[in-house]
């Protein structure tokens, strides 16, 4: 998909906000792990060995924003990933880390880059 240009202010806006919503680590290793598989908040409290109150405060936004999905499962609630074009993002990013630090290994052993 092209994107118009210069982006209109209101997809400016909506952009900077997808960011500001995965742009914290919480979330990301929330992501992280929903990518395997549903999970509780239990769930996810014991796999990220964090708070309660933080994950079910994390997991709120992400799930107001659109990315993880919530469904009644007995007398729990499941989350799960809603969104996974998150991934292509996280993707991306991870991709140019790494030609960053191969780049930065190059210049350190004495090589050009």
């Amino acid at each position: 998909m092209d994107l118009p240009r210069p982006l209109p202010e209101p997809l400016v806006e909506l952009i900077a906000q997808r960011f500001r919503v995965i742009g914290e680590p919480m979330r990301i290793k929330l992501l992280d792990r929903l990518r395997d598989s549903s999970a509780t908040v239990g769930e996810l409290v014991e796999a990220l060995d964090a708070s309660q109150q933080n994950v079910s405060k994390h997991l709120g936004v992400l799930h107001r924003a659109g990315i993880v999905s919530r469904a009644k499962a007995g007398t729990s609630v499941r989350y799960a990933i809603a969104d996974d074009t998150v991934f292509a993002l996280c993707e991306q990013v991870c991709g140019g880390l790494r030609d960053q630090l191969a780049e930065l290994d190059s210049i350190l052993s004495g090589g050009v880059a």
